[in-house]
C-alpha cells in the first residue's frame, strides 16, 4: 500500500513522533509532504508594493491537499469537510497560541487601538477568521481593517523588514516576532482541526494519532528537550537572530471531541459573516461531515 502522507503545520509534535519512533512503533508507513501554505508567496520589493493575495488554506483544501491527512483553523477545515472535500477528525484537534503583533516602535499599545490599522493575515486561514473573531470584540464593523498578505512567512518577512505595521501570527514565525521586539496587543489564539482525505485508511488515522498523543505527552512532560526541532519549521536566513531556547511550544494537541455544537456554531458564524461565497460552500451536516 502506499505510505500515509502527512501534511505538517509547523509544529513539533510530528518531529518528536518520527524521531522517537511512534509512528513506527504503531505500524504506520508514512511520509511528510511540505506544507506549501507555511513558505513564502509573495514577493515585496518595497513599503507601497504589498500586494493582496486572496488564496489560502481553504483554497488549498478545496483542490486537494495531496495527503491522507493535513491541518488547518478549524474553520477552513469545517469549511471544506462541509462541502465535502474530506472530513474533519472529530476525536482532536488543536489549540494554537496567536496574536496581533506591531512594530517594536509602533504607538499602538491597546487592541483599541487598532481601529482603522490594517492587519496583515492570511486570506481563508487561521490568521484571517482569528483575527476577525477578536477584532469583533474590541472594535466597531467599521473600524476592522484586513490586509490578505500570504502567509506566516510572508507575514513575517514584511514584519521584520518593516512593511507592515501589524500582523496576526502563530507559529514559530511568532516567537521570530517576540524575540525581535514585536509587541502582541490582542490574543487570538484560536483551534485547528485535522482534515482527512477520502479513501484514507481509519486504522492509518488511528496510528497516527496514537503516535501524536504519546509525543504530546512528551512535549508536556519535557518541553526544552524538544524545542531544536523549530529550526527545522524556520527559514535558516532567520537562525542566526534566533534561539529557539527562548520559544513556547506552540500547538497543544487536545484528545477530546469536536462537537456537534462547535460545528455548527462555527459554520453559522462564517455564513452570518459572509466569508465564503455561495460556489464555495455547501451545507453537509455533522454525520456527513465528521469523523467520529
Amino acid at each position: 500500500m502506499p505510505a500515509f502522507r502527512i501534511q505538517s503545520h509547523g509544529r513539533l509534535q510530528e518531529w518528536v513522533a518520527h524521531e522517537k519512533g511512534y509512528f513506527t512503533d504503531e505500524g504506520l508507513d508514512y511520509e511528510f509532504i511540505h506544507n506549501e501554505l507555511m513558505s513564502d508567496q509573495v514577493a515585496v520589493k518595497s513599503a507601497s508594493d504589498v500586494p493582496e493575495y486572496r488564496s489560502g488554506a481553504f483554497e488549498t483544501m478545496e483542490v486537494g491537499n495531496a495527503c491522507e491527512i493535513g491541518s488547518a483553523c478549524h474553520w477552513a477545515v469545517n469549511m471544506a469537510a462541509s462541502a465535502t472535500h474530506g472530513r474533519m477528525w472529530g476525536n482532536a484537534y488543536s489549540l494554537t497560541p496567536a496574536g496581533i503583533y506591531v512594530q517594536p516602535e509602533s504607538e499602538i499599545r491597546l487592541p483599541g487601538d487598532l481601529a482603522g490599522v490594517p492587519v496583515g493575515v492570511g486570506y481563508h486561514s487561521g490568521s484571517h477568521f482569528s483575527a476577525l473573531r477578536a477584532l469583533e470584540e474590541v472594535l466597531a464593523p467599521d473600524d476592522i481593517e484586513i490586509a490578505y498578505i500570504g502567509g506566516p512567512q510572508d507575514r513575517l518577512s514584511l514584519a521584520l523588514d518593516g512593511k507592515v505595521e501589524a500582523v496576526n501570527m502563530f507559529g514559530p514565525p511568532m516567537y521570530v516576532l517576540e524575540q525581535q521586539g514585536f509587541r502582541k496587543v490582542l490574543d487570538t489564539t484560536f483551534m485547528i482541526g485535522f482534515l482527512i482525505e477520502d479513501g484514507a485508511d481509519r486504522a492509518d488515522v488511528e496510528r497516527y494519532f496514537r503516535g501524536l498523543q504519546r509525543a504530546q505527552r512528551d512535549l508536556d512532560a519535557e518541553p526544552e528537550l524538544y524545542k531544536h526541532y523549530f529550526l527545522r519549521e524556520v527559514d535558516p536566513a532567520y537562525h542566526p537572530i534566533i534561539d529557539v531556547r527562548g520559544f513556547g511550544v506552540g500547538e497543544r494537541i487536545v484528545f477530546e471531541p469536536y462537537t456537534r455544537d462547535v460545528y455548527e456554531s462555527t459554520y453559522r458564524w462564517m455564513e452570518s459573516a459572509g466569508l465564503f461565497p455561495d460556489g464555495q460552500k455547501s451545507e453537509a451536516d455533522y454525520e456527513t461531515a465528521v469523523l467520529v
